[in-house]
This record gives C-alpha cells, sequence and structure tokens, in this order.
C-alpha cells in the first residue's frame, strides 16, 4: 500500500492505460485552443438585406479583414469544398463581409476563411459593405445612393 500512495503523491505522472508512459500533468486545465478563428458563428444574417448583386459586389473595393472580428452567417460548411482546390473558380475571388452596427459579418467565403486559417494566416482579403454608411452601394432592388467605394 505504501507505493500505492507514493503514486498519488506524484500528480506530474498519470499512467494512461496498461503498458504506455507517463504522461507530464502539471494541473493545469485541460489544453484548450489559445486562439479562435472567428469571433463569433452565427446562424442567419441579423442586417438587412442590401440585395447587391455578384456585379454589384464587385464594385466594392477588396480590403484585409482579421478572421478573428468575423462573425459567420452560416453553421454548416461542406467539407469537400472546403478541400477542393478549385472552389474558388466560380463566383467572387473575394469573400463579402458586411459591416453593420460596427460588426463584421461573413456573408460568403466561410470556406476560404477557413482554408486562409488552415494555412496559418490571420487576414482574409474581402469586399466589406458598410451598411451603416448611407454613401455605401445597394442593390438594385433598392436604391443605390452615393458611389462605390
Amino acid at each position: 500500500m505504501p507505493a500505492r500512495e507514493a503514486r498519488r503523491e506524484r500528480p506530474e505522472c498519470v499512467r494512461l492505460t496498461a503498458g504506455t508512459r507517463f504522461v507530464r500533468d502539471t494541473g493545469r486545465s485541460p489544453p484548450r485552443l489559445d486562439q479562435v478563428i472567428f469571433k463569433g458563428v452565427g446562424d442567419g444574417r441579423p442586417y438587412p438585406d442590401h440585395a447587391l448583386t455578384l456585379a454589384e459586389w464587385a464594385t466594392v473595393a477588396p480590403r484585409q479583414v482579421r478572421l478573428s472580428e468575423l462573425i459567420t452567417t452560416k453553421r454548416t460548411l461542406d467539407l469537400e469544398t472546403l478541400l477542393d482546390e478549385q472552389s474558388t473558380l466560380f463566383g467572387d475571388l473575394f469573400a463579402h463581409v458586411v459591416s453593420w452596427q460596427g460588426v463584421l459579418y461573413l456573408e460568403d467565403g466561410l470556406h476560404r476563411a477557413l482554408r486562409s486559417a488552415l494555412h496559418g494566416r490571420a487576414v482574409l482579403h474581402a469586399r466589406v459593405l458598410d451598411l451603416d454608411d448611407p454613401a455605401a452601394p445597394r442593390g438594385s432592388a433598392g436604391t443605390t445612393r452615393g458611389g462605390t467605394r
């Protein structure tokens, strides 16, 4: 029994299973991610409809956006699309981000953003539409106020 009690006094060593080595336990909580990819994961678009077509999105100049500042508008993704190297051949080369009430929402480009994160990049090139800006372009369903940025 004394040998068993001696093992209990050494919390830095834990036996995983029979035949495995001891691993060091520093007494800290289990490992966790030091950083997250996105600021949040949403489900749907909480901002008003902007009605921009792909051609109208093309008039919005792209810029760099930090992934950690984005809230996604989709909860799920297609792993096959994520791994497909040609998935950006159709559609816009840049992700579409909507800025509303000071929050950045990733409207289109979730797979592109995750691919960027998997390559160790913290930023994404995206077209950012600022709905709080009265001069921002609006879709043909609405009226276009002001010019493009």
